[in-house]
């Protein structure tokens, strides 16, 4: 490793034991020398701390992160940035072995290992066994069964994660996990009968990963904090102010069904309860809700809800055996948007109301709300809980 630091040792001694007693043309030509010298010098520094910046690169994949580092610290001392100097677009192999068609990027990757595998086994097999099993190996089920145990990865949650996840063991899996059917299904029940086309998209996984959505794996999380005026004290000398700080929760299901609760519990506490729909969290509020992607191209959501129906009868029970005579719902509009590196996490108030209808009358008279600083946007918090296990496949 110190052969190139000797040699550039030895060329800097050798230029400094020659005479300074010539001509300004050999002046000239010592110092265009030199110049020449120190970016030979330089390329040669910057090589040795390519090297051993590839090296450490090569013992953290190998999983020794403490020789990685000691790698790292040697080519940040010999080239400060050398990060930024070196081009990952290719293999740090140094024996080169590699396809000619592996030396750049494969744009088509699907493509690519439909082929390989088809070169590789004319029984088409999705996998193979790396070692020798004496229990039956997963390649030995058919496709069909292997797409079925794909569809429950994914499950009527719309795990979409995990199937990506899976893509990653192998490439027949990579395969399988590309298999339109899947992502047709999946942009089928998150929008119904208004995906029938593909167009402008060129794949149902395209549109499934670009078109604007609600996700289904975490929950819509909005925080309010706010500053109110207390009672003033016996004696007149002062009067408290206390913070309030409330949460309002929105957790949408791929079948339209979505549930809101405002609570002043912390995310801690309320986010687990709310994994199944039917959690028995007091005061929530269920309903349903419907996308709307108007002629401005925002795409909104619009969401009714309502106590439960055997929550507000025994409520009320309780002062009076009769039949409540009014129903109230709530109606809540709110524009989808993306912000930071996650996707459709963000939802903003447009509107906000509550209707009331009376039973005898058939009336119903609405209150619309005024939408100021007491409504904070809605930020998606991605739960793994909630997709941790599959109830039913795809």
């Amino acid at each position: 490793e110190r052969s190139v630091e000797l040699n550039v040792f030895r060329a800097q001694w050798m230029s400094e034991l020659k005479p300074n007693s010539a001509s300004n043309g050999g002046n000239r030509g010592l110092s265009s020398r030199a110049a020449d010298l120190k970016r030979k010098q330089e390329l040669a520094r910057e090589e040795k701390a390519k090297e051993l910046f590839l090296k450490a690169v090569e013992e953290e994949e190998n999983g020794a992160v403490y020789e990685a580092i000691k790698y790292y610290r040697r080519a940040m001392q010999i080239v400060p940035d050398i990060e930024f100097k070196i081009n990952y677009s290719r293999s740090p192999d140094p024996d080169g072995g590699n396809e000619n068609d592996m030396d750049g990027e494969i744009e088509d990757l699907l493509a690519y290992f439909h082929q390989q595998l088809t070169l590789q086994d004319n029984s088409l097999k999705i996998c193979v066994p790396e070692v020798d099993m004496a229990q039956m190996h997963i390649s030995a089920l058919p496709p069909e069964v292997l797409m079925y145990i794909f569809r429950w990865v994914v499950s009527r949650d719309l795990d979409l994660r995990a199937l990506e996840q899976l893509s990653l063991v192998c490439r027949g899996f990579y395969i399988c996990a590309r298999d339109p059917e899947i992502w047709r299904s999946a942009c089928l029940r998150a929008w119904g009968r208004s995906c029938t086309k593909l167009v402008p998209f060129n794949s149902w996984r395209e549109m499934f990963l670009e078109r604007p959505r609600v996700r289904f794996d975490g929950v819509y999380i909005s925080k309010t904090a706010y500053i109110r005026q207390g009672e003033e004290s016996l004696d007149g000398f002062y009067r408290a102010w206390h913070q309030v700080e409330y949460y309002r929760y929105l957790r949408f299901f791929p079948d339209g069904q979505v549930m809101m609760l405002t609570t002043p519990e912390d995310p801690l506490v309320t986010v687990p309860r709310l994994r199944s729909r039917n959690t028995r969290v007091e005061s929530i509020m269920c309903g349903h809700y419907r996308l709307s992607q108007d002629t401005d191209n925002q795409t909104k959501v619009f969401v009714v809800v309502s106590k439960r129906k055997e929550e507000r009868i025994s409520r009320f029970c309780r002062r009076n055996p009769a039949a409540p005579e009014t129903e109230h719902s709530f109606h809540v509009g709110l524009q989808l948007s993306s912000g930071g590196r996650q996707s459709f996490n963000k939802l903003n108030w447009i509107h906000h109301s509550c209707h009331i209808t009376y039973r005898s009358t058939g009336e119903t008279v609405v209150t619309a709300f005024d939408l100021d600083q007491m409504y904070a946007s809605f930020y998606f918090a991605r739960v793994k809980s909630y997709t941790a296990f599959s109830e039913r496949p795809l």
